[in-house]
């Protein structure tokens, strides 16, 4: 099993990059990373006014998946998240749902311990361990690793957790894998402009999907459900982009007609706000995969 260290670090996720490793595809590796503020916050003398800030959130990789071409997906499946023994949550005047009321800088470090975050003396709140940033090259110019779109990237979803998998598009040739930006915890919509933010390794199976049911988008499968994920600039035209690729996947990859395709994302699907912090926002279209089990589609790695 290799292991990136994050001696390397991107910035950007774009076809230019080289790659720091190489994989067969089926292959598990373990990417190390810092947390989003490239463990700048860790030192107890660091604060905003002595710490110059990156350029975007420090992300692991490229990793180069052999075989993997434009038009396939990379299958990740999450084996692990490992989290670092202290996490960062902050608060400030420059983003966030209720930004006007913190008009510095607030900056808390959090013990994580025995599977808990302890935020205080009387409160420790279990931690549910995601990855915030993981994504391809994109199509075309590089993109930011702050920023989410169709390659992945800072999509913040808290459904990108240990026991999943997780399938990318591929734009580029060995698809040029990074991730980073774990967090301990983190709410569903990120209103206040961060998680629990934390160094850690994930521990990765990375496949390659050669088939019919690849699509351009990011879809997770979870043991119960299936799920896409859009970003776009506003949350508004993100949720919109996830239910039209959750309806057309069931009728396109699952053969529902017009009515019963809508009918069911009525009944049985839930919309839910991914992030709404970063340049685009993340929204994600979840559907039972025990319906598209009854209609003979169990994942999208199957033959």
């Amino acid at each position: 099993m290799k292991t990136i260290t994050r001696n390397y670090i991107t910035h950007t996720l774009s076809n230019d990059n080289p790659p720091c490793e190489r994989i067969k595809a089926g292959e598990t590796v373990v990417f190390e990373t810092y947390d989003c503020f490239t463990n700048q916050f860790l030192p107890e003398e660091a604060t905003f006014e002595n710490v110059v800030r990156k350029p975007g959130n420090p992300a692991t990789g490229p990793l180069y998946i052999e075989g993997a071409m434009p038009g396939d997906m990379l299958k990740i499946d999450i084996l692990d998240i490992i989290l670092g023994p202290v996490g960062v949550v902050m608060l400030g005047p420059g983003s966030g749902s209720e930004k006007e009321f913190f008009p510095g800088k607030v900056l808390k470090r959090i013990p994580v311990i025995d599977g808990y975050a302890h935020y205080s003396e009387q409160l420790k709140l279990p931690l549910t361990p995601m990855i915030g940033v993981i994504g391809v090259a994109p199509d075309g110019d590089g993109v930011s690793t702050i920023t989410p779109m169709d390659h992945g990237g800072n999509m913040d979803c808290t459904q990108i957790r240990k026991g999943v998998t997780l399938y990318l598009p591929v734009f580029a040739e060995g698809a040029l894998l990074s991730l980073g930006d774990i967090h301990g915890i983190m709410g569903d919509g990120e209103v206040e402009d961060c998680g629990l933010e934390i160094e850690g390794k994930a521990v990765l199976r990375v496949d390659v999907v050669k088939n019919k049911n690849c699509v351009p988008y990011p879809v997770i499968e979870t043991g119960e459900k299936l799920i896409t994920i859009a970003s776009a600039d506003d949350v508004e035209t993100a949720w919109r982009k996830a239910v039209r690729q959750m309806y057309r996947f069931l009728k396109e990859k699952i053969g529902l007609d017009d009515e019963d395709a809508g009918m069911l994302l009525t009944l049985a699907g839930d919309l839910v706000i991914c992030q709404t912090v970063n340049p685009m926002k993340t929204v994600r279209m979840e559907f039972p995969r025990y319906i598209t089990r009854s209609y003979g589609f169990d994942s999208i790695s199957a033959d």
